[in-house]
């Protein structure tokens, strides 16, 4: 019985410092293990905010040149039938869609979706605008039809516009 109480003085001593030192180291690493995913994580942060950016940056930019005034603007050809012009505008529209398709990526769901039905709604509108001409119209009749109906309907346009800074201001 006394060796068994010789023996416990030494032993209990160091499975106390062995268990508050496997606790301390184990509280060591654990911490430099959430410090080391923190900095991975800050460090893919600086890499993907400029990319971010930029995504809102060219899909603010697809909007604006894809609107009634900018899109016509740009384009306008009055040699061209009213037909013509009409699908001019519309494959333009679309090739600068597919074109920021990537942007995706880098966005909300919901950002990317105003994106999308406002490039079809700016489709419908030039459409729409061609279905009220005549056929032997020309791409000036065209144009200011485009035009009046821009002014009298709500485009998603600017909302979508809207969304993006807003969501820009927020992020960033």
């Amino acid at each position: 019985m006394n060796e068994l109480l010789e023996i416990l003085k030494y032993v209990l001593p160091s499975l106390v410092v062995f268990a508050a030192a496997y606790y301390l180291i184990k509280l060591f690493l654990d911490n430099d293990q959430k410090k080391r995913a923190s900095d991975i994580k800050m460090a893919g942060y600086k890499i993907i905010t400029p990319i971010r950016l930029q995504a809102y940056e060219r899909l603010i930019l697809f909007l604006e040149r894809i609107s009634p005034e900018s899109l016509v603007m740009r384009l306008h050809k009055p040699e061209l039938s009213s037909l013509q012009f009409q699908t001019m505008l519309i494959l333009a529209i679309r090739e600068e869609f597919e074109h920021n398709l990537s942007q995706q990526v880098y966005m909300s769901s919901q950002a990317w979706e105003l994106v999308r039905n406002a490039k079809e709604d700016l489709i419908k509108l030039v459409n729409t605008a061609a279905t009220k001409l005549n056929d032997n119209a020309t791409a000036t009749e065209l144009s200011q039809k485009i035009f009046e109906l821009s002014l009298s309907e709500k485009l998603l346009l600017k909302t979508a516009l809207e969304f993006l800074k807003n969501e820009i201001r927020q992020v960033f």
